[in-house]
């Protein structure tokens, strides 16, 4: 699947509700957060005999402000409401919500090596079984939800980042306006192949220097105050904004939904970092569906 494509019929009026399910280990809360950046509302392993209600309360809280849901489900949940779905998928369709069912998967191995190397518990490791059969009995619980799914995603190959930027695009245009991804990372490990525009940090007071702030980031409150002080750092900032406010307008008139800008410096964890977080929380107060991602932190 390509990571423009859009994973939602356009509707500009509608309420989506996303069903995020599949294999445990297969992405889904990489997912959910990818979602809740996109100011989706989002909840984890939430009964299905509730869905209704949540959905009509965000509906009626939103006001005049549009939302989005999305509910991951798997076997956590009781095998009743993993029976329960499709009729209920089905009701949600009738009232007029737009329900899109997602399934994560992956190859076994590939969910052996996640384990082992998180060395976290499978669901129903609990009942005494391997990770190999724990595996197989979850694929055979969510074999009915896995042959209705509007999409399913094997993550085998995507690692973290990949996976989430999956999600940002796909979804992207279920928010209003252009979609914006605020990226920091570092030029020694190379560009993002995935960038619209590069700015190079490069150039401003490095913090790194300072054997109190280098073990630190941007995001921490020293290395703010520090960057924060600097008169480079500001212009260079306002000339950012600037250029950004130019230019993306044009991008929208285009029917663009989705514009990622880059922010390398270079270690990717003082300066750039800083940068991203100050472009985003200005442009969080203008417009919706603005993420950021620090390649380097993460």
């Amino acid at each position: 699947m390509s990571e423009k494509t859009p994973l939602l019929p356009s509707s500009p009026d509608a309420t989506h509700l996303i069903v995020l399910t599949g294999m445990s280990g297969g992405g889904k809360t990489v997912a959910l957060r990818a979602l809740e950046d996109l100011e989706f509302y989002c909840v984890d392993n939430l009964p299905t005999v509730l869905l209704p209600q949540l959905v009509a309360s965000v509906r009626r809280d939103a006001g005049e402000k549009r939302r989005h849901v999305a509910v991951g489900v798997d076997v956590r949940n009781p095998s009743e409401d993993l029976r329960r779905m499709p009729a209920m998928l089905s009701e949600l369709a009738a009232a007029g919500v737009h329900a899109h069912l997602i399934f994560l998967d992956s190859r076994d191995e590939v969910l052996i090596k996640r384990y082992s190397e998180t060395r976290r518990r499978h669901p129903l490791s609990w009942q005494g079984m391997s990770l190999a059969d724990a595996i197989a009995e979850e694929r055979r619980l969510l074999r009915p939800l896995a042959a209705i799914a509007d999409k399913v995603i094997d993550s085998s190959d995507l690692n973290v980042h990949q996976l989430r930027r999956l999600f940002a695009t796909g979804y992207a245009d279920a928010t209003e306006g252009l979609t914006l991804m605020f990226q920091s990372f570092a030029f020694r490990r190379g560009l993002p192949l995935d960038a619209d525009f590069v700015f190079d940090a490069r150039c401003l007071p490095n913090p790194h220097w300072d054997p109190t702030l280098r073990p630190l980031s941007g995001k921490d409150a020293a290395v703010r105050e520090y960057l924060d002080g600097q008169p480079l750092v500001g212009e260079y900032l306002a000339d950012t904004m600037r250029w950004l406010d130019t230019w993306l307008p044009r991008f929208e008139v285009d029917d663009r939904s989705y514009v990622t800008i880059s922010i390398g410096c270079t270690g990717g964890r003082h300066r750039s970092v800083y940068l991203v977080e100050k472009l985003a929380t200005h442009y969080r107060e203008l417009r919706n569906g603005v993420l950021t991602f620090h390649r380097e932190l993460e």
